[in-house]
């Protein structure tokens, strides 16, 4: 699985064809998809088409190498319950704004579980398979080995899921930007772009300021004009208790569990209140 699904949702379409299909028979068809077996391979219109190779076997009088045809379809879904679903999505804005900038979003198909529906596999029920070989159980590992190629492509384009279950991403997109989230992200991407505009310099220019005529020694001296008040000085910026308040409040000394600026803090109170005629 790991060469053919990495991402999140490839890997998640392999689990649920795990679940439902024997484990053999997907090793099998990993095996011809790893090995190139699997030709004409095309998805059009929602359906998955192939040719495949089959295996030399004069046991069963085959000795030529078959070409078998392949076509796999998955259920769509329902267009009244694609319409639900994208109500849902376009009233949430965690998936619009990933779905319309061409994102999947981590817990889509959480979204969809909670409308009783599945964008990803979830039950043999939900394909359609047919393959030429003479094998008669359904899934065979040619069309497993094609399951492997979807997940693949899955991988590529994650909104070919979308696609399969019945709905277009161009469609997806459009019926999502018709909601007032997705109104409101397209006006904000479609603003128009303010750019930088070219000047000498970004150095603020300086600019010229009269300067009061300076008077005379005589004037400053013998002048009838008060002098300007000299601004008060800022207040003391010493700290009360510096040293001990120095080590913080578990200084090296200090082995207990309590903060020893906590306990001091206490003996001072202590000794202002106890002491107030003095102090």
């Amino acid at each position: 699985m790991a060469n053919f699904s990495k991402t999140w949702w490839g890997k998640l379409f392999i689990e649920g064809l795990e679940s439902f299909t024997d484990l053999n028979r997907l090793g099998r068809g990993r095996s011809y998809a790893r090995n190139g077996k699997i030709k004409d391979y095309k998805i059009n219109n929602g359906k998955i088409t192939a040719k495949v190779k089959g295996s030399i076997n004069p046991y069963f009088g085959v000795y030529k190498e078959p070409l078998y045809n392949t076509t796999i379809e998955i259920k769509p879904i329902k267009e009244a319950d694609w319409s639900k679903a994208i109500a849902y999505l376009g009233s949430k804005a965690s998936f619009i704004s990933k779905l319309l900038l061409g994102e999947m979003p981590d817990n889509i198909d959480s979204a969809f579980a909670d409308l009783n529906l599945h964008l990803l596999p979830h039950s043999h029920k939900d394909f359609k398979t047919n393959c030429s070989c003479p094998d008669w159980q359904n899934p065979c590992k040619h069309i497993a080995g094609v399951y492997y190629l979807v997940a693949a492509e899955l991988d590529k384009d994650p909104f070919l899921l979308f696609e399969l279950r019945g709905i277009s991403r161009e469609k997806l997109q459009q019926e999502l930007a018709k909601s007032p989230l997705g109104k409101a992200l397209f006006s904000s991407l479609e603003t128009e772009e303010i750019l930088p505009e070219l000047v000498d310099s970004y150095y603020t220019k300086p600019e010229k300021v009269a300067v009061e005529k300076i008077c005379s020694a005589k004037d400053f001296w013998f002048s009838q004009k008060r002098l300007p008040q000299v601004e008060e000085g800022f207040g003391s910026t010493s700290l009360p208790a510096i040293v001990v308040k120095k080590g913080g409040d578990f200084p090296p000394f200090w082995q207990k569990e309590s903060s020893f600026l906590a306990v001091m803090e206490e003996l001072y109170e202590r000794v202002r209140t106890r002491n107030k005629g003095v102090f």
